[in-house]
């Protein structure tokens, strides 16, 4: 029986889509950064997060991209700031957080989570289960958002990338979450629906790990997972966890 669960986010227990090349959205941040100071036509902000991003990132293996990630490897508060700066602006990091939250909210089509996820994570949580959260994310959405859908009093730690400079599948950060814990690996279990990050991290890590297949699995093929889904389905997860 597995003491420990950890979770991935996004994809595992949050269904999210997001959209962070639309015309409207970039037009509607430019305005806001004109507000204060910082002119920019839509298409040239823009052109100018992507090459900011790019700068920051330069050094950082990339290993896939998907858009609910949103860079996890550097903190994107950055970005916005630097965006400021790039037109003769200097304001507080506070106010680019809130830049970053508001281009977040704009590109944002839903935030949910799975049917189901909240019954499991009360069902563990009755049961005595310590559970951990190893997110590739930004702590400025992350954070929020589990906030907004009022999950976060579930977990007993939260690791998010951003913070830590590296992310999954990197072995440094699975043990950062082991060490700073005092987790048995050998009585932990990963749970996530990314073959690579999740389920071949894991492993790497010496974790047990459990596959779902979701709308957000990247494509590829079936992991070597200790148990896999292929499909959501919250209440096996529940079974398995318990098992």
């Amino acid at each position: 029986m597995y003491e420990t669960c950890i979770f991935d986010l996004y994809g595992t227990l949050v269904d999210i889509r997001t959209e962070e090349s639309g015309t409207e959205l970039w037009e509607k941040l430019a305005l806001f950064y004109g507000y204060y100071g910082a002119c920019y036509q839509g298409e040239e902000l823009h052109q100018a997060f992507l090459q900011t991003v790019q700068e920051m990132e330069a050094g950082h293996p990339k290993l896939r991209q998907d858009s609910h990630e949103a860079f996890p490897e550097i903190e994107i508060e950055r970005v916005f700031e630097e965006l400021y700066r790039k037109k003769g602006v200097t304001l507080p990091l506070e106010h680019a957080v809130y830049t970053g939250q508001l281009f977040r909210i704009l590109s944002t089509e839903y935030l949910r989570l799975y049917e189901g996820t909240r019954k499991m994570l009360e069902t563990l949580k009755k049961h005595g289960k310590k559970m951990y959260l190893l997110s590739n994310a930004q702590k400025i959405f992350t954070e929020y958002e589990m906030r907004a859908l009022n999950i976060a009093n579930y977990f007993d730690g939260i690791f998010i990338s951003s913070e830590h400079g590296v992310k999954k599948p990197d072995i440094r950060f699975f043990e950062k979450l082991l060490e700073t814990y005092g987790i048995c690996r050998e009585q932990a279990i990963m749970i996530g629906n990314d073959g690579i990050c999740d389920i071949e991290g894991a492993k790497e890590a010496g974790l047990a790990a459990l596959y779902v297949h979701s709308n957000l699995s990247p494509e590829e093929d079936a992991p070597n997972a200790d148990y896999l889904l292929e499909e959501m389905d919250p209440e096996k997860m529940t079974e398995i966890l318990l098992s």
